[in-house]
């Protein structure tokens, strides 16, 4: 298996609270990504409620990849991702950090609780471009991704 589901479809969940961000990753996406989709949560526990497939996220489709940023309302980044990658059910979903922080800590901590890859913000359309043709290339062409068993 790709890093796409059935129907050759990248399935993205992006947790970020930012509209001006979630319109860059969006703009990005549609230059590089040809078959996507995209759903956007905005909080750390409409992310875990997602992907927990609660409330009304109950028939949510299992994402290929979660765009996770750290600096979140109700639940932050690095509580979510302490959550996912505990869960059994959800801890082999990769999760791609993707935030503005600078700090070694939260670096040093998204690592350490599985986060799959730490990416700093863009600051230029140009340099998202960049992060969102990275994504395209890395986790739809190259990465073998295990079946998600969609029963789960």
């Amino acid at each position: 298996m790709s890093g796409v589901h059935a129907g050759g479809q990248l399935e993205l969940l992006l947790v970020e609270d930012n509209a001006a961000d979630v319109r860059l990753v969006r703009e990005g996406l549609s230059v590089f990504a040809s078959k996507y989709h995209l759903t956007v949560v905005s909080d750390g526990e409409a992310a875990v409620d997602y992907l927990k497939r609660r409330g009304k996220y109950s028939v949510a489709a299992r994402p290929s990849l979660v765009l996770l940023d750290l600096n979140l309302p109700k639940k932050d980044g690095l509580e979510v991702l302490r959550e996912v990658k505990s869960d059994p059910n959800l801890k082999k979903i990769p999760v791609m950090v993707l935030t503005s922080s600078n700090s070694e800590r939260d670096v040093t901590a998204a690592y350490e609780l599985g986060a799959n890859s730490y990416v700093r913000k863009a600051g230029t359309l140009d340099e998202i471009y960049g992060i969102m043709r990275s994504i395209y290339d890395f986790w739809v062409c190259r990465v073998v991704l295990p079946d998600f068993d969609e029963s789960e």
